[in-house]
């Protein structure tokens, strides 16, 4: 967890960027109402788009004690979430975006260890602190969910764990990365992802190919449209399912099938296209083979996984996240 390395006073501009008060940190923590469900900077007509498949989650382990948004800091506050597991542990990008800080704190006042700033656009950007190891360079552009570092204890720290920020309006202007995250269907503890009509990206492929090894006769592009949708209503009422067509924590489980080396199938090619999504570079073709044996087995391992080749729903869970 992080000692004081993350600890800024969120009512100094200097620290801060501007614009967060201390009733705007209360809300983040949750003593305020709605955020949770809508997302920090999304007015309620936008919380159903913000689950678009933009966003991923960043990192795979366990929220420590002390270690959420807010939590005093000597007098100040943390102004992250720390997410703790192993060193060595894949940290990924959340959102595709541009490498624009690749340094001790990534340059923000208070942080310490080594660290990674995204840009993202539209004023929203991403650091990832304690690293390990960079996996990325200076300026390189980047996908969502492409592995950018390693966990690490660089820093000021007690232990092993990946601090994570969300910047929303300015770089500095800090708010509660869980609920900004769930805002944009994701959950930092690890939990399925919720993607609604409309998204896009790696993922919704992945949910054609599942969909399609059931018979659904789906064009795989990326894009959870009007047919993909209805299909995933088809589906959901199949399964005994509220068929809202949002493929989220109900649906994912019912959604995935348990694979191993020797499958084959559209399947197979939603869980390599799933790999994809995690920089693991594989042909997607369908054939449960070696290589892709090998890239389950990677998965598993770089987040310290059950490392059996097997892709079962905890793995599954880890991928698509």
């Amino acid at each position: 967890m992080c000692e004081s390395c993350e600890g800024v006073d969120l009512n100094d501009p200097e620290q801060r960027g501007g614009g967060v008060s201390r009733r705007a940190l209360l809300v983040g923590t949750g003593l305020g109402l709605g955020l949770g469900v809508l997302g920090v900077g999304l007015p309620a007509a936008q919380a159903a788009t913000a689950k678009n498949g933009k966003w991923c989650n960043p990192a795979l382990g366990y929220f420590p004690n002390g270690g959420h948004f807010g939590a005093p800091r000597g007098g100040v506050s943390h102004a992250g979430q720390d997410v703790t597991n192993s060193t060595g542990t894949g940290v990924y990008a959340a959102a595709a975006g541009t490498v624009i800080r690749r340094q001790w704190g990534g340059g923000l006042t208070g942080r310490t260890g080594n660290g990674i700033v995204l840009s993202h656009g539209s004023g929203l950007y991403t650091y990832y602190g304690h690293l390990n190891a960079y996996r990325v360079s200076l300026n390189q552009k980047v996908a969502a969910g492409q592995r950018i570092g390693d966990m690490g204890a660089t820093g000021n720290v007690t232990g092993p764990h990946l601090h994570f920020e969300t910047h929303n309006g300015s770089l500095g202007r800090v708010v509660n990365p869980v609920t900004f995250m769930s805002g944009r269907g994701v959950d930092l503890g690890g939990g399925w992802p919720a993607l609604d009509s409309g998204a896009s990206g790696q993922r919704v492929r992945a949910i054609q190919h599942l969909l399609n090894q059931r018979g659904y006769g789906l064009e795989v592009d990326g894009w959870l449209g009007p047919t993909s949708t209805n299909a995933v209503k088809r589906f959901q009422s199949a399964s005994g399912l509220v068929a809202d067509g949002q493929v989220g924590p109900k649906t994912w489980p019912k959604l995935v099938y348990s694979l191993q080396r020797g499958a084959g199938g559209n399947h197979v090619k939603g869980l390599q296209t799933a790999l994809n999504k995690r920089s693991a570079g594989l042909l997607v073709d369908g054939d449960f083979g070696s290589v892709t044996n090998t890239a389950v087995r990677n998965f598993q391992s770089t987040n310290r996984l059950t490392v059996d080749g097997v892709a079962g729903p905890i793995t599954w869970r880890a991928l698509v996240g």
